[in-house]
């Protein structure tokens, strides 16, 4: 996968590819940042990008066509690497333990001493490379700092800090962010095959993150954002505290009672369409909203919010979750944020 098929972190990559092209790309490199971004994809592409035999240089921005400073992605070297398969690219992974031991790095720092086989630079990627044990990063210690020629090492975590202070030092750290949930949205419709109602539901959820997208069902998100829509209207259509206790019903499965897990989700469905109800009411960027899709929900919710109610109500639902934590009854909480909307 090119740079240019990757959903956000435009600028970054853009830093990271033009670094490749240039000759002044770091030879030891952290991508770091929440899991499921596509920090790995991002090493790959790094690594199609130093070997592929005829990239796109210094055409028009990436992501609009032809992208400056970019992959082919169509060549067998491009194509071998994006399946694993090429000689000059190694990528570890955690073994069935949860651990890369020591005998794995060894190895790659055994293949990295030798000039490319095929291509021009040969490329280690260590993702998860929080899971590298202690013994291990301290061998990988003098690689890092003094790497072969044409060898570039390239580790992807999302807990860059448990990594030794002395691995952290002997490497430029690129961070990437977390994604908006357009781009999630992109991505599932995309390449997994959601439709536009799934995607924009799990991706309102994700914090972000296209993996965490994943993790769930689709119809438990589409379920979560439907209870939040129900609350959220029937507590701004009445101060009747009966039909804010009816309205509660909604994230306790119609009174039927609900798991922990199931009400934190419908929570967090709450905060984010009152996330996008303060955008709004403080006339903010509307590319900034995370149910984008809920618009028409947003419009008939506005009149009865103003930014104060709208603030406190956000409040009011991240207390709730954090009862939740502390083993409180999902029952009372539900009833209880009904009342704090």
């Amino acid at each position: 996968m090119p740079f240019r098929d990757i959903a956000g972190h435009r600028h970054l990559l853009e830093l990271v590819a033009g670094a490749g092209v240039r000759g002044t790309l770091p030879p030891s490199l952290i991508f770091a940042g929440p899991e499921g971004v596509g920090k790995r994809m991002a090493a790959v592409a790094l690594a199609q990008l130093l070997n592929c035999p005829s990239p796109h240089v210094e055409g028009p921005e990436l992501g609009s066509g032809p992208s400056r400073n970019d992959a082919c992605g169509e060549c067998a070297s491009c194509k071998r690497i994006a399946r694993n398969v090429h000689a000059d690219v190694l990528i570890i992974e955690p073994e069935d333990s949860g651990s890369i031991k020591i005998e794995a790095i060894r190895d790659a720092i055994d293949r990295a001493a030798y000039r490319p086989f095929e291509g021009r630079r040969r490329v280690v990627i260590i993702d998860d490379a929080d899971a590298v044990v202690e013994p291990a990063q301290n061998a990988l210690l003098k690689t890092l700092e003094e790497p072969p020629p044409a060898s570039v090492f390239i580790l992807v975590t999302s807990r860059p800090d448990i990594l030794l202070p002395t691995v952290r030092s002997r490497c430029q750290r690129l961070r990437f962010g977390r994604l908006s949930p357009a781009d999630v949205a992109g991505v599932l419709i995309t390449s997994h095959e959601y439709s536009d109602t799934d995607a924009h539901a799990a991706a309102a959820l994700s914090d972000g993150s296209v993996g965490r997208a994943l993790e769930g069902g689709t119809d438990a998100y589409v379920d979560a954002r439907e209870a939040a829509a129900q609350l959220l209207e029937g507590a701004a259509a009445s101060d009747d505290p009966r039909r804010r206790l009816e309205s509660a019903k909604a994230l306790t499965g119609g009174g039927k009672g609900t798991d922990r897990d199931e009400l934190a989700r419908r929570l967090q469905a709450v905060s984010s369409i009152l996330r996008d109800l303060g955008v709004l009411l403080s006339a903010g960027d509307e590319r900034a909203l995370a149910n984008a899709d809920l618009r028409p929900l947003l419009d008939r919710l506005q009149p009865s919010f103003d930014n104060d109610r709208a603030l406190r109500a956000f409040a009011a639902v991240d207390r709730a979750l954090s009862a939740l934590d502390r083993n409180a009854s999902p029952k009372i909480v539900a009833d209880w944020i009904a009342f704090q909307i």
